[in-house]
């Protein structure tokens, strides 16, 4: 096409598509600064790979870079570069015409080169971008020359039904985008995008990382006051997830934490992961040393910070961290990722997934490693975000052995030290099927637990679950290296028969028969109050015991679940007896004496809600328990 230049209208689809993306497609205004500096990133990488590959280029590559010029007085803000710029027909094509990227042409030519990698770095992929300039411009003038021709090409338009292009004969190498900022913008000073403050604030955020210098004319006020302008490079382009861990120092490790986590202590550990093949990111990711204080907050924010080729698309990404992850920090870069058109949202796909799932098998592998490597970073990084670590045993069934090998938790062993899964399986004693646990408010109730004393007594060793976790947890995983959990306070424990290889207590049939009848007898008496009653093989010192079926939930989990507004189903649960215990002895001689007593019902209630009281439970009718035990204290009187 021959440089003519001239006004041409918008087609109908092109102007509905314009006034959609102005209005509907970003939600965010500023971020029309991260799509010019993205294509002026993709100009300036474009002339280097052209300049290494082909000919017909002969250009300066040693100080390629982007400027940023405000002019508060003109209201306008120009972006320029001095990349590979553009020809009159690749503007009337691509710029006249939305939706039609240069980018991915190109890109898709390099792929097809010897070596595809050279356009690895560049960003563009829908050629709407560049429109984003209307949502804060009410006019937009492009000047840009190619690198490979002497004449210039000027784009302009208000963004409404036309625009011109016209060639000029003096036009830099490269591309400079001219906004004329709507009033509204410039007078408001949350978004006056000439003020040098908000743009290297937009800067930092957005494009700190960009691998070119973006340059900006800054005062500085000296001690004298005098005010001068100097051009300074205000994006870092450290971004320190592309270079090798080698070659990075602990001390430039801990400070991108302090940067991206906004926390003032160094991070725990680091994570460098290097993906390399069918689909490349960098990731670099932080276990912090301290957990937040919203760690356990509803609202809280989770997920690492995603870009794409080093250009910021979100913050809390939560699509790449499981919920039970959220204390994870750092970034992200993918080569490739399926984004909305504005670059704004991620597209549900099989790229994200796949992310995912490595990133949540690193994280969970370096734990791992903590454990055996470095002992004390891993007792901090448990006490701190242990109990967040363990929703991933309900949440995420595809990691659930992962968890349960880095997962620590306190028992009867130790008063001090936490054991592994592993350790207490270690520790198992010959006969020994299952692992056994408790859960409650803490520690000292479950070990002053009735459930308690028959494994004590057998020195059989019992997990003691205290954090609101375990009661959700112990009800979804069935086992660890093939032994079921067994809770101590569910259903029939026989410890006679295992545990200890010993023989099965063979006065234990005789005595079920002796008591046979008070047991129906109890089970009536307070049938609205338990399932049954039967005798106990895990009481030494205690006379009775509240027990659950397998399927039960706890009282514990019960009170969770009211707490949170959820009423659920009152079960009831087992009276268990200690046929050795003199106050279940004594019951047993006079209900063979004087039968269907009003005194021994009124015993029977009073053990019933004694063990309920054992258990953390209150009675369910306080004021007949208080009269009734008043009654017996009287009479010892």
């Amino acid at each position: 096409m021959s440089a003519q230049g001239g006004t041409f209208e918008f087609d109908v689809e092109a102007r509905q598509l314009l006034q959609l993306m102005i209005h509907s497609i970003y939600s965010n205004k500023e971020i029309f600064l991260r799509e010019l500096i993205s294509n002026a990133s993709d100009a300036l990488d474009k002339l280097r790979i052209r300049s290494l590959t082909e000919n017909d280029v002969d250009a300066d590559i040693s100080d390629l870079h982007i400027r940023l010029d405000p002019d508060p007085q003109q209201r306008t803000l120009t972006v320029s570069d001095n990349g590979i710029g553009m020809t009159y027909d690749e503007v009337v094509q691509l710029i006249g015409t939305i939706a039609k990227s240069d980018t991915a042409q190109f890109l898709e030519r390099m792929k097809q080169s010897d070596d595809p990698s050279l356009a690895q770095d560049l960003i563009g992929s829908f050629g709407v971008g560049f429109y984003s300039s209307f949502m804060v411009a009410d006019e937009v003038t492009l000047v840009t020359r190619h690198a490979a021709e002497s004449q210039g090409t000027r784009w302009q338009s208000s963004g409404e039904g036309s625009y011109t292009i016209e060639p000029v004969d003096d036009a830099p190498q490269g591309t400079s985008v001219t906004l004329h900022l709507k009033p509204e913008d410039t007078e408001d000073q949350l978004h006056d995008y000439t003020s040098s403050a908000k743009i290297t604030e937009i800067v930092k955020r957005y494009s700190d990382f960009i691998r070119w210098p973006i340059r900006m004319a800054v005062e500085q006020t000296d001690s004298d006051g005098e005010t001068t302008s100097e051009i300074e490079t205000i994006n870092s382009m450290k971004a320190l997830w592309t270079r090798s861990r080698q070659d990075i120092t602990e001390d430039e490790y801990n400070e991108f934490y302090k940067l991206v986590s906004h926390d003032w202590a160094d991070p725990l550990e680091t994570i460098h992961v290097q993906a390399e093949g069918t689909f490349e990111y960098q990731a670099l990711l932080f276990l912090p040393s301290q957990a937040p204080m919203d760690l356990f907050m509803r609202e809280r924010k989770r997920g690492v910070q995603l870009y794409v080729k080093r250009v910021f698309i979100m913050d809390d990404c939560e699509e790449l961290v499981p919920e039970y992850l959220r204390f994870v920090k750092g970034v992200v870069d993918a080569q490739d990722l399926s984004l909305n058109v504005s670059r704004e949202n991620l597209q549900q796909d099989r790229q994200i997934q796949m992310m995912r799932r490595r990133l949540v098998k690193k994280v969970l592998s370096t734990v791992k490693d903590m454990m055996s490597e470095s002992p004390q970073k891993y007792r901090t990084f448990w006490n701190q975000f242990g109990r967040a670590l363990k929703e991933g045993l309900v949440n995420d069934p595809e990691n659930r052995d992962s968890i349960l090998e880095i997962s620590s938790f306190s028992s009867t062993n130790s008063t001090e030290e936490l054991t592994t899964l592993r350790e207490y399986v270690d520790r198992m004693p010959e006969g020994q099927q299952n692992i056994y646990y408790m859960t409650g408010d803490s520690r000292a109730s479950i070990e002053n637990s009735p459930h308690m004393e028959a494994f004590r007594e057998k020195g059989l060793e019992v997990l003691v679950l205290t954090e609101p976790v375990d009661e959700v947890w112990v009800e979804t995983v069935p086992e660890f290296d093939g032994k079921k959990f067994q809770s101590i306070a569910k259903g029939e424990v026989d410890l006679d028969a295992q545990g200890d290889g010993g023989s099965k207590d063979e006065d234990f049939e005789k005595r079920k028969g002796e008591f046979a009848e008070l047991l129906s007898w109890m089970t009536t008496k307070l049938d609205d109050k338990v399932k049954k009653v039967r005798l106990s093989t895990r009481l030494t010192n205690s006379p009775a015991c509240i027990v659950r079926d397998s399927d039960d939930i706890t009282s514990s989990l019960a009170s969770m679940y009211r707490a949170m507004g959820q009423e659920i189903p009152q079960s009831k649960g087992i009276l268990e007896l200690n046929p050795t215990h003199p106050l279940v002895s004594g019951l047993q001689r006079s209900y063979g004496e004087r039968g269907d007593d009003t005194e021994l019902v009124e015993t029977t209630e009073l053990i019933h809600d004694m063990a309920m009281l054992a258990e953390g439970e209150e009675p369910s009718d306080r004021s007949r328990f208080t009269r009734l035990m008043a009654d017996r204290l009287q009479r010892t009187l």
